[in-house]
């Protein structure tokens, strides 16, 4: 059966003028990444009256309008699966979710079910959004695997695009728990480090000359025995920020198998609770409503486990 074709219109802003087509796009279309407009422009799907552009390259001028050719999403292969969820809130466009350590976000290779996907096809009756593709119906943005807390599905592409522009604008409030080895000197501060892809680590990332902005800003809640428990509001949100930024000024969070390097009494407190994840938690999360322009905001408490290791901690 032929698939259809979503038109998206899209129009470059005055500030990406004279910016790459395909960087322009992304600015303009938030819900489609540089890399599948570019694979877009390429198949000759981005036309502007009339007019093919095969070059991702070419460079875009404010004001101009582009008509985007997207492919409906391929019918997903993702089973619904009966995986219990916690929900913070959902009506007919939306849903937010407090999600528990060690449940990954959407299918991937190691991880092809018992994935928040999987869930959410169950728990939704497959009223999701079809932005994401195949892979992550209604998912507009994830967190870690071993990362808990409060995310956002989309029911309808509607909300998506709506959610996906907060995100694109760094206007959604997301703040996070961590407890991090260490007193964080000072107790307040702001990290502003561009992150990217470790050129000699692929799996791992790293603050990087060139690399996308990155701002977290912490403030240290209380302090523990060796140890720290604080928060932490994302400016903008990159795949694992606080993880890299934390580690990045010397209070790696406890428990990161990647970031961090727990040793002597702290190891042995993790080992004896079997606590081997990182201890960050999704704990607030406010955002305005894509469709009824409500503004919504959701806490979310610390989890057993973390909340036994800061017990463990107090002084």
């Amino acid at each position: 059966m032929n698939r259809g074709v979503s038109i998206i219109e899209a129009r470059i802003g005055d500030a990406a003028d004279g910016w790459r087509l395909d960087r322009a796009l992304a600015d303009a279309v938030p819900t489609l990444s540089r890399e599948r407009l570019k694979v877009l422009i390429n198949s000759g799907a981005v036309s502007r009256d009339g007019t093919l552009h095969r070059d991702p390259a070419k460079r875009a001028a404010g004001g101009d309008i582009f008509a985007v050719a997207v492919p409906d999403p391929a019918v997903a292969h993702n089973e619904p699966q009966d995986i219990p969820l916690v929900v913070a809130y959902e009506d007919e466009h939306l849903i937010v979710i407090d999600k528990p350590a060690g449940l990954v976000v959407h299918p991937a290779a190691g991880n092809l079910d018992g994935t928040l996907v999987n869930a959410l096809l169950h728990h939704c009756r497959g009223s999701l959004s079809g932005i994401g593709g195949v892979a992550r119906p209604g998912i507009v943005h994830r967190i870690d695997k071993d990362t808990s807390g409060l995310m956002i599905a989309a029911k309808t592409d509607r909300a998506h695009v709506g959610l996906a522009r907060q995100f694109h604008d760094h206007s959604i409030d997301r703040r996070y728990k961590a407890i991090v080895g260490g007193i964080p000197r000072p107790a307040t501060g702001t990290i502003d480090a561009p992150l990217a892809r470790s050129p000699s680590n692929r799996k791992k990332i790293a603050i990087v000359s060139g690399g996308k902005r990155a701002v977290t800003h912490y403030t240290t809640i209380e302090k523990l025995d060796g140890a720290a428990l604080v928060a932490c509001r994302l400016e903008t949100g990159r795949t694992h920020q606080v993880r890299v930024h934390m580690a990045s000024i010397g209070h790696a969070l406890l428990g990161d198998p990647v970031y961090g390097r727990t040793k002597g009494n702290q190891k042995l407190m993790l080992d004896t609770l079997g606590f081997h994840r990182q201890a960050l938690h999704a704990a607030h999360l406010g955002f305005i409503h894509p469709i009824n322009s409500l503004a919504l905001a959701f806490e979310s408490a610390m989890p057993a486990d973390m909340q036994e290791l800061f017990s463990q901690l107090h002084v």
